[in-house]
């Protein structure tokens, strides 16, 4: 390995220095940004927390759901709860149905 010069060196120095303080700058600049945006509570068209735990227990209070399933409580998902189904019921409506067509 050849000898460097000493201004060489002195270059690669305040390079590798001039990249760490970027670097440095860099995540101090995304620290901030994430900080400021944790702070924030209300996100503009954002669910308010505090509403939506107030629809969640007055839906419990008036009987919609018996809290198992929040999300179909809440109409955002289909509930997965099994209903009792009559079949006679329904091969009769089934029945009466295809008899009036005809």
């Amino acid at each position: 390995m050849a000898a460097q010069e000493p201004g060489q060196t002195t270059q690669r120095v305040k390079v590798g220095m001039i990249g760490l303080a970027a670097v440095l700058l860099l995540i101090g600049l995304a620290a901030a940004i994430f900080s400021t945006a944790s702070r924030e509570r209300a996100v503009l068209g954002g669910a308010n927390p505090d509403v939506v735990a107030n629809l969640t227990i007055d839906n419990e209070a008036a009987g919609v759901g018996d809290g198992s399933e929040p999300l179909a409580d809440l109409g955002l998902t289909p509930s997965t709860a099994t209903e009792e189904v009559n079949v006679a019921e329904i091969a009769n409506a089934t029945a009466s149905k295809s008899a009036g067509k005809q």
